[in-house]
């Protein structure tokens, strides 16, 4: 599936809006230039997507997800008239100085009519909403599930990056069950942002792992499914002080990469979910156990190394072949490290993509 930039997709959030203003003027105001009524919407809805979005008052919209439901519905409506009005307003006094409206009065400019401001949050509601969903489900299964692409099993080529919490368990016993869900929830929160970043998605969390997965190609452009687990493993050291003050410790992470054909199927009768089924799924997770006997935190498989050049700052320990459970043959495995690995006894083979 072609990607999206970050610039390609405000640019189509930005066309939507445009076209809903037109749209509105060509139903109630035929005699007014589609121009102000595609003006007005911008105005009015792009601060709204943008706070959605957490591009405007991130810190506001981070406090208020911490509220209960009906407190962050209500909270949310109200920074939405806010918003909006400022937004009508500025529209009004901008189109007003360039002589394209004449309103009767300055209350005309700087209130906005109760139909007009049920139009926007219509609008609004309706895409926040396919935005909301798009996010839940990942942009990929999102559009896939719309235009019933896995309906039938498909073969294609995917890279999976298996992470692995370590000592989970042990912390649980200690801390209790609710203590562990939360240290879970932040870690998770964690992975988000650098997996958005590097274009990849969030396909599952299974216990105290999670499964990331890219197509192949945009996974291995770029080192891309590589740079995200050093970056996510990056933000936890950069902010250890804050887990060891919230959960006593900082998270150590065990993770895979591997990469290969699969099958990728929709699933389910009442609850739709796109799957992966095939060898490259289960080889991945039994790199990831890998990382115990080799005492190795991030592993990649020879046969994906093979295909990603890697950065600069990433240095590779081939350790050979090993055997894998569920495998006929062994698998070439190699270290990842974002410094040189010094390893005992043994001479380290330094790999540069």
């Amino acid at each position: 599936m072609r990607e999206i930039s970050p610039t390609q997709n405000w640019i189509l959030i930005t066309i939507v809006l445009a076209a809903s203003g037109v749209l509105y003027d060509l139903m109630f105001y035929s005699n007014q230039t589609p121009v102000v009524g595609a003006i007005f919407a911008l105005f009015i809805g792009m601060p709204i997507i943008a706070f959605e979005r957490k591009a405007l008052f991130r810190g506001l919209y981070r406090r208020i997800q911490k509220l209960p439901t009906f407190a962050f519905i209500i909270t949310e409506l109200v920074i939405y008239e806010i918003l909006m009005s400022i937004g009508f307003a500025c529209a009004a006094l901008l189109l007003s100085s360039l002589g394209m409206i004449k309103p009767s009065s300055f209350l005309d400019l700087v209130i906005m009519p109760y139909e007009v401001f049920l139009y926007a949050l219509a609008v609004c509601s309706a895409m926040i909403f396919i935005l909301r969903v798009r996010e839940l489900l990942g942009r990929d299964v999102f559009l896939s599930m719309l235009v019933s692409r896995y309906r039938n099993p498909v073969r294609e080529e995917r890279v999976f990056l298996f992470i692995d919490l370590v000592d989970s368990t042990a912390f649980a016993e200690k801390h209790g069950d609710l203590r562990a869900q939360q240290l879970l929830s932040s870690l998770f929160a964690t992975f988000a942002e650098p997996v958005r970043r590097h274009k990849g998605m969030i396909n599952d969390y299974v216990g105290d792992a999670a499964i990331i997965t890219w197509p192949l190609a945009r996974g291995i452009k770029d080192a891309r499914c590589v740079r995200c687990i050093f970056d996510i493993l990056a933000d936890i050291d950069a902010n250890a002080a804050s887990w060891r003050k919230n959960y006593g410790q900082v998270p150590k992470l065990r993770a895979a990469l591997h990469g290969g054909e699969i099958i990728t199927a929709e699933v389910g009768v009442d609850h739709h979910k796109i799957s992966y089924f095939g060898d490259t799924v289960n080889t991945t997770a039994r790199l990831e156990t890998l990382c115990r006997s080799l005492n190795r935190p991030v592993l990649i498989s020879a046969e994906l190394a093979r295909s990603v050049k890697f950065p600069d700052e990433i240095s590779c320990e081939d350790l050979g072949t090993h055997a894998v459970k569920g495998r006929g043959q062994a698998l070439g495995v190699i270290a990842l490290s974002s410094r040189a690995v010094t390893v005992l006894n043994t001479p380290a083979v330094i790999l540069h993509g």
